[in-house]
């Protein structure tokens, strides 16, 4: 059943619109700031995936702060209870995990909160932040980038957890998503 479930989800998906996540980051007020993105995610039969995520300054994915490249493995750990046919992976950046600022505002802010073992940023230039200490994101320098997710395909559409509303990261077992989120399409 498994290799069933990781056949079907092998391939190229994207997102269908732009979508809203709760980010670590707070308002004044409290309250959590909105993430906004786009997604490009590719599975492959070895369990290598690629994401590209393009994250946006408002709702409606007008105006691009940043596109966010991870390559990795897939560790798959067994069903999730969310859906039948539902399984709780772990995507492990270990191959690549870049950072491109797409507009000066955002260069400006890595340039005064991500200095250390990187070059001056511009504004289109990727650069790596593998293994790098990168406040913006909280890794540590020699960190490698993990995630305890889920995958579930249904009617060509897979979904991935809900990130948490109080903010938290998928870092840990006990942080593993119980809800789904919006799906991406096959491309």
């Amino acid at each position: 059943m498994i290799e069933q479930i990781k056949n079907s989800a092998i391939g190229e998906w994207e997102s269908i619109s732009t979508e809203i996540r709760p980010s670590a980051s707070k308002n004044e007020d409290g309250s959590l700031k909105p993430f906004y993105l786009k997604r490009s995610f590719s599975l492959l039969p070895n369990d290598q995936f690629s994401l590209e995520i393009l994250n946006y300054a408002d709702p409606y994915g007008a105006i691009p702060l940043a596109k966010i490249s991870l390559k990795g493995h897939v560790e798959w750990q067994g069903n999730h209870p969310i859906a039948d046919g539902a399984q709780k992976v772990d995507f492990t950046a270990d191959e690549a995990y870049e950072v491109t600022p797409l507009i000066q505002n955002f260069t400006d802010i890595l340039n005064s909160l991500a200095q250390e073992n990187f070059e001056i940023w511009e504004t289109g230039k990727p650069q790596s932040i593998l293994k790098k200490k990168f406040l913006p994101f909280g890794l540590a320098a020699g960190q490698v980038f993990k995630e305890y997710d889920l995958i579930y395909v249904f009617n060509d559409l897979m979904f991935w957890g809900a990130r948490n509303i109080d903010g938290r990261g998928f870092d840990t077992e006990a942080n593993r998503p119980t809800n789904l989120q919006i799906p991406m399409k096959r491309k």
